[in-house]
């Protein structure tokens, strides 16, 4: 076909395209029924930093756009990290550091200066999402601070006119659920409940997530035989865990629909779960192994388009942990292999990302 020269019959083609569009996508949905015509989830990878050998900033954030890796998670602001991460169209979950959740609970100057310095300097050159209020801070030392530092640094995005572009929450652990199988029967324990049921009001209120750090390998790993590997590898041809009217395939469904559960109980059955860490190691443990943990990521990475039994069809957006095996973690061991990568920027294992 010749092509078209004149501005006119492109802009009447163009207007033309538009309008047969959703007739389109109409008989696509009526031909095929099973295919999925949503908006794919975030599928992103955990930046740590707590090795002495790993690659400058700007080598990273070019390492995960080679690897087509859309989600970043920062679990503070390093200038660097961020400056690096400018133009780049990678989402970014920002964490609060941790010495500073008392400071930012106590005093909303130091919100406003934190938000100033760390996101409006920087967005949206730098695609910040959501912004972490503390990492499994809940029920330790610090777990009465998070909701005010919360309301605090929610109060200074709000003032900067970014509440609807950038949401705040926090990361917990799912260990602050008691009796969470079957799922059914999750519900939070006695120290998190006081805690997490106003943080799930606040955020049901400002329309954010709740970010969960999931980890199916230490719930097998400490599970003295009781759950099958290929449950939590997601490799389990059927459902092994009746739950009616659910049934689970996999440990990460059942973990995380244990986590739902909870919130249900709690009155915050509209709050989604971002899922913010989840990972397998590849030493440190005997089934701390390459394959496995290969086998678990890369599973892991496809079923971010599905979700769970109690959350059908509404897919997950999910930060692999971690991009590098870092040498610094403590206490040594499985928490320093849970890399995709080496240091020198050479994958543990082959994975891909959609």
């Amino acid at each position: 076909m010749a092509a078209l020269s004149s501005s006119s019959t492109t802009v009447r083609c163009n207007i033309q395209f538009s309008n047969i569009m959703p007739i389109l996508l109409l008989l696509v949905a009526i031909l095929l029924p099973n295919v999925d015509l949503t908006v794919g989830q975030t599928v992103g990878v955990c930046y740590g930093m707590e090795g002495n050998n790993l690659p400058s900033e700007r080598e990273v954030v070019d390492l995960y756009k080679s690897k087509n890796i859309r989600g970043m998670r920062l679990y503070y602001p390093r200038r660097e990290a961020l400056e690096a991460l400018r133009g780049s169209n990678i989402e970014v979950i920002l964490g609060v550091e941790q010495n500073r959740l008392q400071e930012l609970a106590n005093n909303p100057g130091a919100a406003v200066s934190w938000v100033q310095n760390n996101v409006r300097n920087y967005y949206p050159a730098v695609r910040i999402k959501y912004i972490g209020v503390g990492n499994e801070e809940i029920p330790g030392g610090n777990a009465g601070a998070i909701l005010p530092a919360m309301r605090n640094v929610y109060n200074a995005i709000q003032t900067a006119g970014l509440q609807n572009q950038i949401k705040v929450s926090t990361a917990v652990a799912t260990y602050i659920v008691e009796q969470p199988f079957p799922p059914s029967m999750g519900r939070f324990t006695a120290q998190a409940r006081p805690i997490m049921e106003p943080i799930l009001q606040f955020l049901a209120s400002t329309g954010a997530p709740l970010l969960a750090n999931v980890y199916p390998y230490f719930s097998y790993r400490d599970s003295g035989g009781s759950i099958s590997l290929r449950y939590a590898l997601f490799t389990e041809p059927q459902p092994i865990v009746q739950d009616p009217p659910y049934s689970y395939q996999n440990l990460f469904d059942a973990i995380t629909d244990a986590l739902y559960a909870a919130m249900e109980k709690a009155n915050a059955r509209n709050v989604p779960i971002v899922v913010s860490e989840s990972g397998w190691p590849t030493a440190g443990n005997p089934a701390a192994t390459v394959d496995n943990a290969r086998t678990y990521n890369q599973n892991l990475v496809r079923h971010a388009s599905r979700g769970t039994p109690r959350r059908p069809g509404r897919g997950i957006e999910i930060y692999v942990f971690a991009m590098f095996n870092e040498n610094n973690k403590q206490p040594p061991g499985e928490e320093q292999n849970f890399g995709l990568f080496n240091p020198n920027k050479q994958p543990v294992y082959p994975i891909t990302f959609p």
